[in-house]
Order: C-alpha cells, then sequence, then structure tokens
C-alpha cells in the first residue's frame, strides 16, 4: 500500500460513480492497519479509509449499519465501499467532532436506546474486528459459554501463539473456569453493542451531539461495553450516573467489569506487545480470587 497515491485515478473513479467528483485531498492520522482522508467533493465532505485489510472494512461498514438502524446514536453514516486493486476503500460521511460542548447525559440516554436493541442469542451473524484482531462471533445462547470462548479462550490462544503464553498459561483453565462461575450468576440481555467503545471511538459534534465510530458490533451483555469505558481514559462520573439512572445495572457489575475488561488487556498484549503482559496477569489474579 506504500505505493498508492491518494490522487490516483482509481479512487477519483470511485467518487466518481457517485456523481460527486473529487476537489481535494487531507492525509489524516493514519492507523495501524488504515491509511486515512479527508476527502472533499462537489457535494459532501466524506472521512476515507484505505487498507489491504479488504474484510476490517466490510465488517466496520457492516457494524456502523447496524448501529445506525437502531435509530439510537449518531454514527457516520457509510457510503462507499470498493476496492482499489489490492486496497479497500470504505467512505463514510465526514463528521466534524468540536467536543468543545460534550453531553455526557445524552450520550448515556443514546446508549440506554441502543443497548435496548435486543437480539435472540449472543454472537453477531459474522466474525469482526477488535482493533487489527479477528473477533470471534458465532451464536450461543448461553453468555457464560459465548464470553469463554469466543472472547477470553480466543485470546489467550492468541497470546501462546505470541510468544506470552509461558506465564499466563498456568492460569488460564482457572481463570476460565472462575469467569464461567461468576458470568453463570448473571443473565443479561443480549444487546446490541458498540464492541470497542473506548474514549478514542466517542466525539461530540458542534451541536453536543454524541457520536460513535470504528465498531466491533455483536450481540452481549451492555455492561461489556460500559466496562470498557472506564479503560483507557474513561468518561466522566456524570455519564455513567445518568446511565445508572435510567438503566441500572445488575447488582455484581464491578467483578464482571473486571472480567470484560480482561478481553481488551489480552488484545492489547496481543496486538501491542508485552508492557501489558503484567496488568493481564493481575487481572487473571483478581478473578481467580473474587470467583469463589
Amino acid at each position: 500500500m506504500d505505493d498508492f497515491h491518494p490522487q490516483s485515478s482509481l479512487l477519483s473513479e470511485v467518487f466518481s460513480r457517485i456523481s460527486d467528483p473529487i476537489q481535494s485531498i487531507t492525509p489524516l492520522s493514519n492507523s495501524s492497519f488504515t491509511r486515512n482522508f479527508a476527502v472533499q467533493c462537489t457535494t459532501n465532505r466524506y472521512f476515507v479509509k484505505l487498507s489491504e485489510k479488504h474484510d476490517c472494512l466490510d465488517a466496520e461498514a457492516d457494524g456502523l449499519e447496524a448501529l445506525s438502524n437502531t435509530d439510537s446514536i449518531r454514527v457516520p453514516n457509510p457510503i462507499v465501499k470498493d476496492r482499489l486493486g489490492s486496497t479497500g476503500l470504505l467512505a463514510v460521511e465526514f463528521l466534524d467532532l468540536q467536543n468543545s460542548r460534550p453531553d455526557y447525559p445524552r450520550l448515556a440516554h443514546d446508549l440506554v436506546r441502543l443497548h435496548r436493541t435486543q437480539g435472540e442469542a449472543y454472537g453477531w451473524h459474522r466474525n469482526n474486528y477488535l482493533g487489527a484482531s479477528e473477533q470471534v462471533n458465532s451464536f450461543d445462547s448461553d453468555w457464560a459459554q459465548f464470553f469463554r470462548d469466543n472472547r477470553l479462550g480466543y485470546q489467550f490462544q492468541l497470546a501462546r501463539e505470541n510468544g506470552y503464553g509461558a506465564k499466563l498459561t498456568t492460569l488460564e483453565n482457572s481463570v476460565l473456569d472462575a469467569v464461567v462461575t461468576i458470568l453463570n450468576r448473571h443473565e443479561p440481555e443480549p444487546s446490541i453493542l458498540h464492541g470497542d467503545l473506548w474514549r478514542g471511538n466517542c466525539g461530540f459534534i458542534a451541536d453536543g451531539v454524541p457520536v460513535i465510530f470504528d465498531p466491533a458490533v455483536y450481540f452481549g451483555d451492555r455492561e461489556a461495553d460500559l466496562a470498557m469505558m472506564r479503560l483507557f481514559g474513561g468518561f466522566p462520573e456524570s455519564f455513567y450516573d445518568a446511565y445508572q439512572r435510567e438503566w441500572p445495572l445488575h447488582s455484581g457489575w464491578q467483578l464482571r467489569q473486571t472480567v470484560y475488561n480482561l478481553y481488551h488487556i489480552l488484545n492489547h498484549l496481543n496486538l501491542f506487545g508485552r508492557s501489558y503482559l503484567q496488568q493481564a496477569e493481575s487481572m487473571c489474579k483478581q478473578l481467580l480470587a473474587e470467583a469463589n
């Protein structure tokens, strides 16, 4: 992809198909697997991602469409999916995230509305991605089993393959058993989730309306979204207070928060390296101590 120039005729051809010729292209900050641009066309402005990981962009578009269809919270609507030779393209509407007047109670209200959209089982109709990691979404009617196998079990497997398993292997089976014990006490509704809802995947447009993006959508426990919102920077207490007032969490959510965030810490271990190993081990030991 290094030799792909954003001004190429192929990119222009994509936008000509929607009768909106390109006027300018502005490079933006890239992710670990996408090159990102603001593309100003005659009629509209678009946020464009280019990646050789075609399936990641397909999964992102699928997730955005699903969230949009709930009519609950603002997301950037996907406009174009295409291929430019070996490079995939996803163009979504460009939303100018001001963050100058963030309305956190409105974010709580909109997330409650999102989470009240529910399915019949846990999972999703396709696998998708948590960052650059594949997220396994095989449907299951048992939440504890779903989370054990499709979330933590899969990440433990990746940790072994990546050479981090020496210390974690001694904890893995006991931790997975502990997780099943903890989650068997809890029977959550299968809510539609953003799936990767940290501070960097949420913003506010000029009128304070919240926007969420870069999803890893599936049906699961709404507490999993809220748990991640306390990780990697977090959100102000005004958000959590407003959510609790509108739809209180079930007792025991603090311990389940550790279960759900272990998934993300293991994923960061597998994506970004050994600096997350000690935190993963500590969370495993905490779950073992509190499971009984």
